[in-house]
């Protein structure tokens, strides 16, 4: 329902058939003629509508304007909701050395009648050597990323049919409680069992699978379009967040037993779920705002008290309930009730989401670069220790600079592919200098320094594309035309990308272990190789579109110039 203009001489353009509010230098009137398009002067308004309040300020301009403090509570609870559920999987890898310990025989004299008999003092032992503990640990990341990729198929299904804040706040404590059990609770109660490890470790990974759809599909709620790269980019460096705050959790209680390295991390992430389910607001409209899915949203901060005109008695009042005030571009006109919103958009089926436009490609480039990004999460450690006989400690602290190149990168590219108006063509440039800087990284020196600077040029090119493919473009999947009005895929899309991305991550740990098994670390490197150009193979049909669209629209705007 349009509203009243304000003409430059004082004339009012009536555009509605029914009575509309415009803010006129400083009070709020009503005009009373109720005819399409027809002029009425000041001296036709309702003689009883001249208010006290004065004239809001017109909708704010520039990036950072178009936000209130509900975004930035909502980036932080997103945000941090990820940095917690990261973390407890980068304890899990910090205490794996503890783990095989507690779980194989303690060196001991055996001749010594003191330690006899031996199931006394082993009756903890589940492996007969440390190698049978480390095999079975990497089987417990397999298990885990397998039903994690399950999951977030599932959990993306699930989000866009229940409340977001619930699903996520659920992921998040039942999550917390099966680590407290794994981790915590079996050691104080001396209680080993493989098939009960892998019971639970098969359900940790579906509770957290259900976790980065919720707060994909949340961020996309609220920030539009515009922007989204910039946004989303830095808003993804919650993983690597997670990672360097699991590994100081872990390394600050360590001394103690990893039973509370468990304990500290999945107390900090339930508590972390119980705000998120009393704090986190999943949509605008939770608070009366409308929503903008391009440029996200110009709130207006409405006293409906104190904006409300004076109305003469001979108002009816079946008026006053059949209409109500509404904001349209931070003035108010009073119209019809917009219809419930839940019967505006329902929930996207699985197999539609799977064939909207876009989401196989992306879908199978990210399995390819998640496979590239996951091994340098679980092996890169291993491989500075394994490859320059570095010892463990700066093994880890070397290894954050490809985090702190993924943070970067997936700001900057996020950024680029804003002022761009297109992703595929940024990811293409990024894929293709990521297989140059993985081909330097292969030859990287023993020099801790020189090795950090590549590394970090190495993390921008893979670990950046990753976080934008996880992210922004998933929620821009989630929100494109091809819907038809249904705004309710967000979530799905966003499990169906990030499943397959967590199948090809799943499969490459094995083959990763199994190629430098058998034929070295170089031969890894040019499987990483192959890998990150499949990823551009996989795509390569939408940065020949977006490309020519970019190339007709330049020409188009040397045309009308």
């Amino acid at each position: 329902m349009n509203v009243c203009s304000l003409w430059a001489d004082g004339v009012i353009l009536v555009t509605t058939a029914i009575p509309s509010v415009e803010v006129n230098r400083g009070c709020l009137v009503v005009c009373r003629s109720s005819s399409l398009s027809q002029r009425c002067t000041p001296e036709d308004l309702h003689p009883f509508l001249l208010l006290k309040t004065p004239v809001m300020s017109p909708p704010r301009c520039g990036f950072l304007s178009q936000y209130t403090h509900h975004h930035l509570v909502v980036f932080l609870l997103t945000f941090f909701s990820y940095v917690l559920l990261h973390s407890s999987r980068k304890t899990f890898s910090n205490v794996k050395v503890s783990i095989s310990a507690q779980w194989t025989p303690t060196a001991r004299n055996s001749g010594s009648p003191a330690f006899s008999p031996s199931e006394t003092w082993e009756d903890n032992r589940l492996f007969a050597d440390a190698e049978g503990a480390t095999l079975f640990l990497g089987a417990l990341d397999t298990i885990f990323l397998f039903s994690y990729a399950v999951g977030l198929y599932i959990s993306g299904v699930i989000g866009d049919r229940l409340n977001l804040r619930y699903v996520l706040s659920f992921g998040l404590c039942g999550s917390a409680v099966v680590e407290f059990l794994f981790g915590t609770l079996t050691e104080w109660l001396n209680f080993y069992n493989i098939y009960f490890y892998c019971s639970l470790w098969v359900l940790n990974g579906l509770l957290q699978s259900a976790v980065w759809p919720c707060v994909v599909a949340v961020m996309g709620n609220w920030f539009g379009k515009s922007g989204r790269g910039f946004i989303f980019g830095l808003w993804s460096a919650c993983a690597s967040v997670g990672n360097i705050l699991g590994a100081f959790l872990a390394s600050s209680v360590l001394k103690y037993g990893y039973e509370y390295a468990f304990l500290v991390t999945s107390v900090v992430q339930f508590a972390g779920g119980v705000v998120v389910f009393f704090g986190l607001l999943t949509s605008p409209k939770e608070v009366g705002l409308s929503i903008d899915s391009e440029t996200g949203l110009i709130p207006v901060e409405v006293d409906r008290d104190s904006h409300r005109p004076l109305m003469s008695d001979e108002e009816e009042e079946g008026d006053e309930d059949d209409e109500e005030e509404v904001s349209v571009g931070g003035y108010y006109s009073i119209q019809q009730p917009p219809s419930d919103p839940k019967t505006q958009a329902k929930a996207i089926g699985f197999f539609q989401a799977f064939c909207l436009p876009g989401v196989i490609p992306y879908s199978l480039a990210y399995a390819c670069l998640k496979l590239v990004n996951y091994s340098f999460f679980f092996w890169l450690p291993f491989y500075l220790s394994s490859n320059f006989g570095w010892k463990e400690a700066e093994a880890d602290r070397l290894s954050v600079w490809y985090d702190v190149g993924g943070i970067i990168g997936g700001t900057v590219q996020g950024l680029i592919s804003d002022f761009l108006g297109k992703r595929a063509p940024v990811l293409a440039v990024s894929l293709l200098l990521a297989v140059g800087s993985l081909v330097g990284y292969s030859h990287s020196p023993n020099d801790q320094v020189k090795n950090a600077a590549i590394l970090a040029v190495t993390g921008f090119f893979i670990g950046g594309p990753s976080n934008m493919i996880s992210s922004a473009i998933s929620a821009d999947l989630g929100r494109q035309e091809a819907l038809q009005g249904s705004q309710e895929a967000l979530a799905t899309v966003t499990g169906i990308v990030d499943g397959t991305g967590s199948i090809g991550a799943a499969a490459g740990q094995y083959l990763v272990s199994l190629i430098e098994s058998k034929m070295g670390w170089m031969c890894v490197f040019y499987f990483f190789i192959i890998m990150t150009a499949g990823s551009i193979l996989f795509i390569t049909p939408l940065i020949v579109s977006e490309v020519r669209t970019m190339w007709r629209d330049r020409q188009t705007r040397t045309h009308h110039l």
